[in-house]
């Protein structure tokens, strides 16, 4: 066997001081793809690049099951989700995410926040007051996913369900008490939603049927049964909180207008180039930072043994800017995606492989739908001028965000 690199001593502090280039820096040090560590005292590989991560998402040696941190379970993503399932349990599971996924419905939630994104505007222009960009993308998001989805909410909820949806990508990473926040806020969604499948349940409330709350109340379990009130919940919240995630993308999205202005002019004349200058958004800049599995059983791996049971860390966002598949990585060239498709293991922003059968985000299709309308609102519908501001990106953050947040002043509509 050959001997893998190691860090020694329990790495975690490390691992949280800089999320997003841990992995790749030390894999860059040590001049390899993969190394082994201790992270929250358990013996940990850590991986990066194509090959590492068509490894990582191969479901007979890896699973999912009690391999994210307790953390995260009970904050980012719920407890009992379609994320911590295996198998033909998580097959299944996942079609039911798939099914929501057609393109006229996705279409019609770009519609609904492309409509937000102009009274948004209007309001604005009328406030004539700087605009914390990031601030107020939540409950726009939040709004136009809520009326998609068909949860109720009120015109006087909108802005505290937001920040519940806030707190659980927000501040579920933080080492501060604001994640005792999201876990707070964690509870507040998951008995929110649970009421909404208990309504639909029970006759008191008619989303209509090609809605996410009514397709995921009446869901089935793999064994027949309808999904317990509080899985469901967790689910519906699945379909929500990533959505309003996307202020994240949507300001990156601003941040690129605005820092490498000439490549993003250049794609903004066909449709083909729009996307490819969203999908190299999605590349560039830092959103999640790595997945979490565990090995199913003893394996060997390019001379490496994983012995079962060992925690796995992938490196998203170094394998989005890995040398051998991305050439000049560190340079933002939406031409890349004009040039050719990359491969399911090379472009893992929201996870990699296959969206039906593997963990890949099947949410990547509402990710793309809500970055180009934004995009189309900050290039065609209105103006706006950016003001001085340190737009400099903070990578200890979780998400990692200029450190103004993106700050707009003067915003109008275009005629």
């Amino acid at each position: 066997m050959t001997n893998r690199p190691r860090l020694t001593g329990d790495q975690t502090l490390a691992l949280l001081a800089d999320p997003y280039r841990f992995v790749s820096t030390r894999c860059r040090e040590l001049g390899v793809e993969a190394f082994e560590t201790r992270v929250l005292l358990k013996e940990t590989v850590c991986l990066k690049g194509r090959e590492a991560a068509e490894l990582f998402y191969d479901a007979d040696r890896f699973k999912r099951a009690g391999a994210m941190p307790a953390p995260i379970r009970k904050t980012l993503l719920g407890e009992g989700g379609v994320q911590g399932l295996d198998g033909e349990e998580h097959r299944h599971r996942k079609q039911m995410f798939m099914d929501l996924m057609a393109p006229e419905r996705v279409a019609a939630l770009g519609d609904l926040v492309r409509a937000e994104w102009l009274g948004a505007a209007e309001r604005w222009a009328a406030a004539s007051a700087d605009i914390p960009l990031y601030d107020e993308l939540h409950p726009m998001l939040t709004r136009a996913v809520c009326a998609w989805a068909g949860v109720p909410l009120d015109s006087d909820e909108a802005n505290p369900r937001a920040g519940q949806l806030r707190a659980l990508f927000d501040a579920a990473g933080s080492r501060s008490p604001r994640h005792l926040w999201s876990r707070h806020a964690r509870r507040q969604v998951d008995r929110w939603l649970a009421g909404v499948v208990v309504a639909i349940r029970e006759g008191r409330l008619d989303p209509g049927e090609q809605t996410a709350a009514y397709k995921i109340a009446l869901a089935k379990a793999l064994d027949g049964g309808l999904l317990p009130p509080a899985v469901a919940a967790v689910e519906l919240a699945n379909v929500l909180r990533p959505t309003v995630a996307t202020a994240v993308y949507i300001v990156f999205v601003a941040h690129a207008l605005r820092a490498f202005p000439e490549p993003a002019a250049a794609c903004l004349s066909s449709a083909d180039g729009r996307r490819a200058l969203v999908q190299e958004v999605r590349r560039f800049y830092p959103f999640f930072p790595a997945v979490a599995a565990r090995t199913r059983r003893p394996f060997t791996w390019r001379g490496f043994l994983f012995p079962a049971e060992r925690q796995t860390i992938l490196d998203l966002y170094g394998t989005n800017h890995d040398a051998a598949v991305w050439g000049d990585p560190e340079a933002f060239r939406p031409q890349r995606f004009l040039e050719r498709t990359p491969g399911p293991f090379e472009f893992v922003p929201q996870g990699g492989g296959d969206h039906f059968n593997g963990h890949r985000c099947p949410g990547e299709w509402i990710v793309l739908e809500v970055m180009q309308r934004s995009l189309q609102v900050l290039t065609e519908d209105i103006a706006y001028e950016v003001p001085d501001q340190d737009l400099s990106i903070d990578f200890k953050r979780l998400p990692a965000l200029p450190r103004s947040g993106f700050v707009m002043a003067n915003v109008r509509r275009k005629t």
